[in-house]
């Protein structure tokens, strides 16, 4: 390594060409690629009109730099992405904070039917990745990693799965085939969850259950017309920030026991379950706590969260991969995307009610059953600051799109590989 930066290697040159930042530069370049979004969407009509969450544009502009210097200079700018987990964690924890049993009571039949509705595309988005992959001379393996290993599951899926199927069926490149399917379908689930919502909303002229209620409480961020009339004071601001760390500590232990009874979850379940009963429980016994649920305070560390979350994801794309693996794989997402839309706008809206909350939900539906559950709460968040409080989306739907996708994933995959 030859440092670029002394004493604290904030810049580190390898000798294959990578430039590695550490967490601190990573961090901040985060933070200007999230105002660059901003200040982005606020210009540009269509990324307003359609709810195009402003980190999603921060970052596919920040990737599409590095790719020119990629090409350019042949430097693979690499981020460290600690924080960006941390942040990952903060964020569903401010969920759970901002979630009382008697919403998810109210939650209790969608949620079900929300389960169901994706218990179904998952089976489907299997199918249409075997078939579209027969179709085009390809193992039915290159359709798993390009149905939903890559898309409901995400990176972390594809990468678990790609080994088993480069040695089942012999797809040597299996696991640039699956992350470079799960950087597609990302890119595509922040940019058709908002369109989706805009047209439901605009077509059904749907208004929040909450519409003209000043008390209504934000879930994620603040609705913009609201933005210059809060009330956050530093003292709320660190109660908040305390609460949040108290049950992340909280969750970590929990997790540790969840594991080592053989269960494996992603970290931020537990976090999130964890602050779910501290909020059920800690203002009922102690009620002259002054707890932060539905504050602005926890709104706006909930938005930041989940904007730098997705800023850093999106800026950390190395798009020159993907490019590498045209072909058939364009050809599997192009009908994944299709059948996405088709399935979002004819079986998911209209079962969860044809309502307001049914349109947030399909933006939903489109970040995770494409991307990741982070994008499509980030989908949900662009929608609701500016039609609407839906609260009882945030809770449904991480609860689906983090705990019970990977579980039935896995049963999939194995079964689909056995045929």
């Amino acid at each position: 390594m030859i440092e670029v930066a002394q004493g604290d290697h904030a810049m580190e040159w390898a000798n294959n060409g990578v430039l590695q930042l550490d967490d601190f530069v990573s961090l901040t370049i985060g933070i200007i690629v999230l105002f660059i979004g901003m200040g982005i969407t606020k210009r540009v009509v269509f990324l307003k009109k359609y709810n195009i969450p402003e980190a999603v544009t921060g970052g596919i502009v920040a990737s599409g730099l590095i790719l020119v210097i990629y090409l350019s200079f042949d430097v693979d700018v690499a981020f460290s992405f600690y924080v960006r987990d941390i942040l990952l964690i903060y964020f569903f924890t401010s969920i759970g904070i901002n979630a009382r049993f008697a919403q998810l009571v109210a939650g209790g039949k969608p949620l079900l039917i929300f389960l169901v509705l994706t218990l179904i595309y998952l089976t489907l988005q299997d199918v249409v990745g075997t078939v579209a992959a027969s179709l085009m001379g390809q193992p039915s393996g290159v359709g798993l990693l390009v149905g939903s290993a890559s898309l409901a599951g995400g990176h972390g899926t594809a990468i678990a799965w790609a080994p088993t199927i480069a040695a089942d069926q012999g797809v040597t490149n299996a696991l640039e085939i699956g992350i470079s399917a799960a950087t597609i379908g990302l890119i595509m689930a922040s940019l058709l969850g908002g369109p989706i919502a805009s047209f439901l909303i605009t077509r059904h002229n749907l208004v929040s259950e909450t519409a003209g209620d000043a008390e209504a409480e934000p879930s994620v961020g603040i609705e913009l017309e609201k933005q210059d009339k809060t009330s956050i004071t530093h003292i709320n601001l660190m109660g908040t920030i305390l609460l949040i760390h108290i049950a992340m500590i909280l969750g970590v232990g929990a997790n540790t026991a969840i594991e080592e009874a053989g269960l494996t979850l992603p970290l931020f379940v537990p976090c999130m379950l964890i602050a779910i009963l501290m909020t059920n429980t800690i203002p009922v016994f102690f009620k002259k706590v002054r707890w932060p649920t539905g504050s602005n305070a926890l709104a706006l560390v909930a938005d930041f969260s989940l904007g730098l979350f997705i800023a850093m994801s999106l800026m950390g794309m190395k798009l020159w991969e993907v490019a590498g693996l045209a072909g058939p794989l364009f050809g599997i997402l192009g009908a994944q995307i299709l059948v996405a839309v088709l399935f979002i706008v004819f079986v998911v809206f209209p079962v969860m009610g044809r309502n307001y909350l049914a349109a947030v939900l399909s933006s939903g539906f489109a970040g995770f059953s494409l991307g990741a559950t982070p994008t499509a709460i980030a989908n949900m968040s662009a929608v609701t600051k500016t039609h609407g409080p839906a609260p009882i989306a945030f809770i449904i739907l991480p609860l689906v799109g983090a705990f019970f996708v990977d579980v039935a994933n896995a049963f999939l995959i194995q079964f689909f590989l056995s045929l």
